[in-house]
């Protein structure tokens, strides 16, 4: 069964960190660019890119704005899965984070915006993450 799952989510302090890990089975993520979500509950926002790595390039890492400088996402292929390690967490932070996979980052489509949820090949369930004292 193809699937992503993610996992590492919870509840920390201000100024904590929290490493979020996506696991694909069914697949192999060699081929598929990684992105991670955000969407915050009850706001009526879409899923928004936090972070995205490619699948070429070398890795090409592609980060929101508000993310650059405290987020870092990472992969292994050789594990089948991705990372987001998060630190500096703001109360802003909180929500729900998916993980998905796509052939290329929705950063490298024209026109891209970023609160737009893009298509993906492939979503997981999402685990929450509360950023609360």
């Amino acid at each position: 069964q193809v699937q992503l799952a993610e996992s590492g989510g919870g509840l920390v302090h201000p100024g904590g960190s929290l490493r979020l890990s996506c696991a694909a089975a069914g697949f192999s993520l060699d081929y598929y660019a990684v992105g991670w979500f955000r969407q915050t509950p009850g706001s009526g926002k879409e899923r928004e890119e936090v972070a995205c790595i490619s699948s070429y390039a070398g890795n090409r890492v592609y980060y929101a704005d508000s993310a650059k400088g405290r987020f870092t996402i990472s992969r292994d292929n050789a594990k089948n899965t991705a990372s987001l390690q998060m630190s500096g967490l703001k109360s802003e932070d909180t929500g729900n984070y998916y993980c998905a996979a796509a052939y290329r980052c929705p950063d490298t489509i024209p026109d891209f915006d970023r609160s737009v949820t893009p298509e993906m090949n492939f979503w997981g369930k999402g685990t929450l993450v509360t950023v609360s004292s």
